[in-house]
């Protein structure tokens, strides 16, 4: 079988060395103004990704070696924070609006009831149950190619309202509910008008 390195160009040296591994000034202006990033967590046996989203800069910089952040209302399956109870490891691909670039981090994490550290990653005075705290082992820019290959932040690559994928058809397929799926919808807008800013487990 072919070395999978020889069907790929070499990195370039900036690609190769812009990986480090502490918060630096470029990094925390990021997450300033970064208001969603996907999470991924395993258990050692599955992996897990879901995106987080709060204000502009709801994750925290600690200090030089850590960030953090809050637990807001999710759907209480807690799939994430179970598995970094039994696996540290994390990744964090961190985006801003209109940026096509984004930020990755990656590093071992743990769910802490620090106080301190949960007042930290209050949002608007509230004060999440827990916060996950991570040791960065590496962050870096990743290139913009994806997300201009995808046209994500072009309006005019959008589908129409008629056109995207309907979140209460997919649940009722899933479910085999028999439902209209209009309903379903109308009961999921209820639900995040009622628990959008509650914390909560996720």
């Amino acid at each position: 079988m072919t070395d999978l390195r020889d069907l790929y160009r070499q990195p370039s040296r900036l690609v190769l060395e812009k990986s480090i591994d502490h918060v630096d000034d470029g990094v925390r202006e990021f997450l300033a103004r970064s208001p969603l990033f996907v999470l991924a967590t395993t258990d050692g046996t599955g992996v897990d990704a879901s995106p987080r989203g709060g204000p502009a800069g709801f994750v925290r910089v600690l200090d030089d070696h850590r960030v953090a952040f809050g637990d807001l209302a999710g759907n209480n399956r807690l799939d994430s924070y179970t598995n970094l109870v039994a696996q540290p490891a994390i990744g964090m691909l961190c985006l801003v609006p209109g940026l096509d670039e984004t930020l990755r981090i990656n590093g071992r994490a743990a769910v802490s009831t620090d106080p301190v550290v949960r007042e930290e990653c209050a949002i608007d005075g509230k004060v999440p149950k827990v916060a996950i705290v991570v040791a960065v082992d590496e962050c870096f820019v990743h290139c913009g190619k994806a997300f201009r290959r995808g046209g994500v932040w072009d309006p005019t690559t959008w589908p129409s309202v008629d056109e995207r994928p309907s979140p209460g058809a997919m649940l009722n397929d899933h479910l085999s509910l028999g439902l209209d799926p209009a309903a379903i919808e109308a009961d999921l807008e209820a639900g995040y008008t009622k628990t959008m800013w509650e914390v909560g487990g996720t």
